[in-house]
């Protein structure tokens, strides 16, 4: 299992062809307490950078964008009843939506941790 960053802060756990995504915790705490989530339609199909969901919270809403282009195969149905768990766990728990990716090349051109954490210095 591989995790990589973009540079607006979401995350993707790669697992095979599958990514897991979401925000950083970096980007959960800037945000504040989220209190809505959009999540995308299962199916969407995605282009890398396309605007996949949308979190709101109480200072602002903002765009999650597609890491990876891939097509939506489930979302995280949890967030719609408790957005806070974006808050509390959001590199497990709160997880916004799986993609199945289409191009792993994309994979290659995201950040590191180490890259990542020199970003939010």
């Amino acid at each position: 299992m591989t995790t990589k960053f973009t540079p607006e802060h979401e995350y993707i756990r790669v697992e095979g062809s599958t990514g897991i995504v979401g925000i950083t915790p970096f980007a959960q705490e800037a945000l504040g307490d989220i209190v809505f989530v959009d999540l995308p339609s299962v199916g969407k199909v995605l282009k890398k950078g396309d605007e996949a969901a949308v979190v709101e919270s109480v200072k602002a809403a903002s765009e999650i964008y597609a890491p990876v282009s891939g097509t939506v195969t489930e979302v995280n149905a949890a967030l719609s009843g408790n957005p806070g768990l974006i808050n509390s766990d959001p590199e497990a728990s709160g997880w916004i939506y799986k993609v199945a990716i289409t191009d792993s090349a994309e994979i290659d051109g995201l950040l590191d941790s180490d890259a990542y954490a020199e970003l939010t210095l």
